[in-house]
C-alpha cells in the first residue's frame, strides 16, 4: 500500500469529512502524475485524445451536463432544480440558450465570460482554451449562492437544431466540446420533448461523441403531461426506437418520464408515475457527491487503459517506418491498414477491442504527423501503468470504501430536493402501508364490516379462525405463498397461529395494499396494530 495512504489514513478519524475527500483526491492526483502522465507525454496522447488533467479536475464538485434539442426544457430543468433564476438564463419556445453556461456556486451572484474563465486555475475549464475565441465567446460561468450548487455544478448547453446551417455557423467543433465535457462530468442528461422525438443529424453526432461514457448517460422524457396515457406509451416506444439507432449498447437506457418544471400538470392521469420518476431521478442526482471519488477513479482507469493502447499504436507505427526511403508511401499504407494493425495489437498484447480509439478518427489525425518522430515502445512506462492498474487501484478503492463508511452520507440538498423529503408531499406519504398514519381511527375500520362477513363464513371457534381456514380465503388473492406468509406473520399479532376478527381484517388490508402495487412493511407500523392488541404489544415492548 502507498506510504501516503498509511500516513493519511492514520489521521482520518481526526481529519473529518473534508480531509477524507482530500486524501482520495491527493491519491488520484499522485497516481496520475507519477504513473499515467509520463506515458501520455511520451506518445503525444494529449494531441490525439484529451488534454492533461490538472488539479481542478480532481478537486471539482460533481458536474451534470444537459444536452438536448432546442425547447426541450434544459434551462427550465435547471431552474426547476435550483428554484431560482441564474445569471444568463433565457427561457422561450425559440432557440434561446446559444452558449455553454456552467452554473456553479458563488458567494455573490454574477457571471464570468469564457476568456476569463479559462485562465482561472481554480476552475476545471482551463483546457477549453484550445477551442478558440469562437467557443469562448459562447461560454460563461454563472455563479450564485444556492444550496444545491454547494454539492454539484450544472452545465447548460446550446439547443441543438436540425440542418447544416447551425453546424457551419457555430465556428467551433460542437461535438468535440461535448466530448471534452463528457469525459469530466459525472452525469450526462439527454432531454427529449414528448412532441420532439426526432433526433437530428447534429444531435446524433453529439450522442456519438459520448462513446465510452455510456454509464453516465440518463434520458429524461420531459413535458410528458402534455399527452394522455395512450399517447405516452407510443411516445415512449418511439423514443426507445430512436435511441436504439444512435446509442450502440446492449443495455436499455434509463428513461425518466415527467414534467420537470414548477407549473400545474396539464394532464393528471399519470401524476403518480411522474412523482415516482422524479424521485428516482432526484435520488440519482443526490447520490453524485457520494460517488464522486469512485467516478474519478473509474475515469482515471479508462484514461490509463486508453493511454496504454495509444502507446502501443504509436510505437508500432514508429517501428514499421523505413529509416531512409519511401517514408510517405509507408505512412499512407500504415494509415490504410490501421484496422488490421488494431487486430494485430489486440492479439499481441491481449487487449480488448473496446479499448481502442475509433479507427476513422485516428486515421484522420495520423495524416498530420511524421511517424519517424514518434517514440519507440518504452516498457518501463507501460509497466508503471500496469502496476497501477493491478495493485495501486485496489488499494485506493479500499481507502475510498473506508472513507465512505466513516463519513456522513453526502446528498445534494436545497431547491427542489427539499420539496419532497418531508411532510405530506413526500413520495408515498399517506399511501399503501402509510395510509392512516395521521388518523386517530384505525384505518382498517372503514372496510372491516366487509371483512367481518367473510370472517364469519370461515367457521371461527371462540372468536378465532385457524390457519387452514384463513389460508383458504387468503390464497384467493393469487399472491405467492412467500408474500402471503409475510402477511400472516404481520397480521398474527399475538403469534398464536390463529386470527381473530381484527387480525383477519388486518390480513385482508395488507393483501389489498400489495394488490394495489405497494410494498409491505418489514414490521407492523403502530397505526396498523389492531386496537385490541395495542396494549399487549406495548407491554411486550
Amino acid at each position: 500500500m502507498f506510504s501516503w495512504m498509511g500516513r493519511q489514513a492514520g489521521g482520518r478519524e481526526r481529519a473529518g469529512g473534508a480531509d477524507a475527500v482530500q486524501t482520495v483526491t491527493g491519491g488520484l492526483r499522485s497516481l496520475y502524475l507519477r504513473k499515467v502522465l509520463p506515458l501520455e507525454e511520451a506518445y503525444r496522447f494529449h494531441e490525439f485524445h484529451s488534454p492533461a488533467l490538472e488539479d481542478a479536475d480532481f478537486e471539482n464538485k460533481p458536474m451534470i451536463l444537459l444536452v438536448g434539442q432546442y425547447s426541450t426544457g434544459k434551462t427550465t430543468f435547471i431552474r426547476y432544480l435550483l428554484e431560482q433564476d441564474f445569471p444568463g438564463m433565457r427561457i422561450g419556445p425559440e432557440p434561446t440558450t446559444d452558449s455553454f453556461i456552467a452554473v456553479m456556486y458563488g458567494e455573490t451572484e454574477g457571471s464570468t465570460p469564457g476568456n476569463a474563465l479559462v485562465v482561472d486555475p481554480k476552475k476545471p475549464f482551463r483546457k477549453l482554451s484550445r477551442f478558440g475565441n469562437a467557443f469562448l465567446n459562447r461560454f460563461m460561468c454563472s455563479q450564485l449562492p444556492n444550496q444545491v450548487l454547494k454539492s454539484i455544478s450544472i452545465i447548460d448547453s446550446p439547443g441543438i437544431l436540425s440542418g447544416e446551417k447551425q453546424r457551419i455557423s457555430r465556428g467551433y467543433d460542437f461535438c468535440q466540446v461535448l466530448q471534452w465535457f463528457a469525459e469530466r462530468v459525472d452525469r450526462i442528461i439527454l432531454l427529449f420533448d414528448a412532441h420532439k422525438l426526432d433526433i437530428s443529424d447534429e444531435f446524433s453526432e453529439a450522442i456519438k461523441a459520448f462513446r465510452g461514457q455510456d454509464d453516465k448517460i440518463r434520458v429524461v422524457l420531459n413535458k410528458a403531461d402534455q399527452v394522455d396515457t395512450q399517447q405516452l406509451m407510443r411516445v415512449y416506444g418511439a423514443l426507445m426506437w430512436s435511441l436504439g439507432k444512435v446509442i450502440n449498447t446492449p443495455e436499455v437506457l434509463r428513461v425518466y418520464i415527467g414534467s420537470f418544471w414548477a407549473q400545474p400538470l396539464q394532464n393528471t392521469d399519470n401524476r403518480r408515475l411522474f412523482e415516482a420518476e422524479a424521485q428516482d431521478l432526484f435520488r440519482d442526482i443526490q447520490s453524485l457527491p457520494q460517488k464522486a471519488a469512485v467516478r474519478k477513479l473509474n475515469d482515471l482507469i479508462k484514461r490509463a487503459r486508453l493511454a496504454k493502447v495509444h502507446a502501443y499504436i504509436i510505437s508500432h507505427l514508429k517501428k514499421e517506418m523505413p529509416s531512409v526511403f519511401g517514408k510517405e508511401n509507408k505512412k499512407r499504407e500504415l494509415i490504410s491498414r490501421l484496422p488490421e494493425i488494431y487486430i494485430q495489437l489486440q492479439r499481441e498484447y491481449q487487449i480488448s477491442a473496446g479499448d481502442f480509439p475509433e479507427v476513422k478518427a485516428m486515421q484522420e489525425q495520423l495524416e498530420n504527423y511524421d511517424f519517424t518522430k514518434f517514440h519507440s515502445l518504452k516498457p518501463k512506462l507501460i509497466e508503471a501503468v500496469d502496476n497501477m492498474l493491478s495493485s495501486k487501484i485496489s488499494s485506493l478503492m479500499n481507502l475510498i470504501s473506508q472513507e465512505e463508511m466513516s463519513m456522513p452520507t453526502q446528498l445534494v440538498q436545497g431547491g427542489a430536493f427539499d420539496g419532497t423529503t418531508e411532510g405530506p408531499f413526500n413520495q408515498g406519504y399517506g399511501e399503501g402501508a402509510k395510509e392512516g398514519a395521521d388518523e386517530e381511527e384505525w384505518v382498517v375500520a372503514k372496510d372491516k364490516p366487509v371483512y367481518d362477513e367473510l370472517f364469519y363464513t370461515l367457521s371461527p371457534i371462540n372468536g378465532k379462525i385457524s390457519g387452514v381456514n384463513a389460508k383458504k380465503e387468503m390464497v384467493t388473492s393469487k399472491l405467492p405463498n412467500s408474500v402471503l406468509g409475510k402477511i400472516w406473520k404481520l397480521a398474527d399479532c399475538d403469534c398464536d397461529g390463529m386470527l381473530d376478527e381484527e387480525e383477519f381484517a388486518l390480513a385482508k388490508h395488507l393483501i389489498k395494499i400489495k394488490l394495489d402495487g405497494y410494498e409491505l412493511p418489514t414490521s407492523l407500523p403502530p397505526h396498523l396494530v389492531p386496537p385490541s392488541h395495542r396494549k399487549s404489544l406495548q407491554k411486550a415492548d
